[in-house]
């Protein structure tokens, strides 16, 4: 689905993603969310400065550690900013955040959001569960912490904020099929043993509420005014390529409209306005929920911005998400993402499990 245009905090409790890995979601409290301008610290929080462990890293080989985890991070960096050749020193909210973490002798733990729902265009993908790419680009993220451990021993850690319920009124996907979807994203981190990575999604927050009335609750205490949106879109770069973006996702991806293409436009870019407030509203309830973290997101990102865009697989279009696509295996080994039926048109469709999985050239 379309990208969700925020990334987010990670949790104040760095224990809550370890315990909740190998695929189960994680479950804060079930009152819901608060104002975030006037909310107290979760019983238990670490605040940012946290005091350090036994064993934590010197403090002279902070900087240096922070900077070697960065260098790992950027050959993966996806980029709003392509022609500038960014180095460490271009990252200085992103440094800040990681020695916040590595001089106490913390995990450190990223939230990205994303995951959170196959398209419903059948062009586009082999289903609306998680395939090939999925697996791909869960087991690269887990990979990525265990490289970071390599340099860190406390490691990292990666908390997947699943967004698909935030906005599925907005794009047309059944609450059921994104239940699904979650349920067999969180059952492929379990099979796959990746230790690194956790879930959440909107079913951890306000109970037992039914998804529309929490969407509503979560946009009218979050979500940005649609006339501050429209201003921004008319004087940010960034939030105007955002925009639209999300506008040509959601045009390609509609199915049996019945009016003019002009129309379809129309249509698409009222609802683009609303996938972007409720992008921010859940981002804004996660800085909230899981309020300490290097913030990544799936999204092309400029250097000195606080969030860290970062690429899952290699694709031909910098927009192009697992969920969007399917997976072609190259000759060379190589893994790209493709929409499906030109991805069917090159190669030939693998099946695992009795369900679609990705195409393959000989």
């Amino acid at each position: 689905m379309p990208p969700t245009g925020v990334a987010t905090d990670s949790p104040t409790d760095t224990r809550s993603p370890a315990a909740t890995a190998a695929g189960t979601t994680a479950r804060p409290a079930e009152h819901g969310p608060t104002d975030h301008r006037t909310a107290e610290p979760r019983p238990g929080a670490a605040p940012p400065g946290a005091a350090r462990r036994p064993g934590a890293p010197a403090p002279e080989s902070v900087p240096r550690i922070c900077a070697a985890i960065l260098e790992l991070l950027l050959p993966h960096r996806r980029a709003s900013d392509p022609e500038v050749d960014a180095t460490t020193a271009d990252f200085p909210l992103q440094l800040e955040q990681l020695a916040d973490f590595v001089a106490a002798g913390d995990p450190i733990v990223f939230t990205l959001p994303g995951f959170p729902c196959k398209s419903p265009n059948s062009a586009k993908v082999l289903g609306h569960l998680p395939d090939e790419g999925e697996r791909l680009s869960l087991t690269f993220l887990d990979r990525l912490c265990e490289e970071i451990g390599t340099l860190y021993e406390p490691g990292a850690q990666i908390l997947i904020c699943s967004d698909g319920h935030i906005f599925g009124d907005l794009i047309h996907v059944p609450d059921d099929h994104i239940d699904e979807y979650s349920d067999a994203l969180s059952a492929m981190i379990a099979r796959e043993g990746l230790s690194h990575l956790a879930t959440f999604d909107l079913r951890a927050v306000l109970g037992d509420l039914p998804f529309d009335e929490k969407r509503a609750r979560v946009h009218a205490q979050y979500a940005p005014s649609k006339e501050e949106l429209r201003e921004q879109v008319l004087t940010d770069e960034e939030t105007l390529r955002l925009y639209r973006g999300i506008t040509r996702f959601l045009t390609e991806d509609t199915a049996g409209f019945t009016g003019t293409r002009s129309a379809l436009q129309r249509d698409c870019r009222q609802r683009a306005y609303g996938v972007i407030q409720r992008s921010r509203a859940w981002g804004d309830l996660i800085a909230e929920q899981h309020s300490r973290s290097f913030r990544l997101s799936i999204h092309p990102q400029r250097v000195g911005v606080a969030k860290f865009g970062i690429r899952l697989l290699e694709a031909a279009d910098v927009w192009m998400t697992p969920w969007h696509s399917a997976v072609l295996h190259r000759p060379d080994g190589r893994w790209e993402l493709l929409r499906s039926e030109e991805a069917g048109r090159i190669g030939r469709l693998v099946e695992r499990d009795g369900r679609p999985s990705h195409y393959e050239t000989s």
